[in-house]
């Protein structure tokens, strides 16, 4: 029996299996990294929103502050 064909049969397939395990590896952590990126700019935006509402919430306030500041201090509130 020659020894060639055995040899050469178990390295391909010991090196096609070894590229399919690497392959559904990769995949698949690819998969996960997506998954991770949406969870990421999902708290990203919400982080965003929750600064520009505190930010509006603020600017109100200190319209508001201003407005009855001036109110007692009898200033001309009138846009005339």
């Amino acid at each position: 029996m020659e020894w060639f064909p055995v040899v050469a049969g178990t390295f391909k397939g010991v090196a096609l299996g070894t590229g399919m395990f690497f392959a559904i590896k990769w995949h698949y952590d690819q998969g996960k990294k997506e998954q991770d990126k949406a969870l990421e700019k999902r708290a990203v935006l919400r982080a965003a929103g929750k600064v520009a509402a505190i930010f509006a919430l603020s600017l109100l306030g200190l319209g508001l502050l201003t407005f009855f500041v001036l109110s007692k201090l009898s200033l001309d509130l009138g846009l005339t």
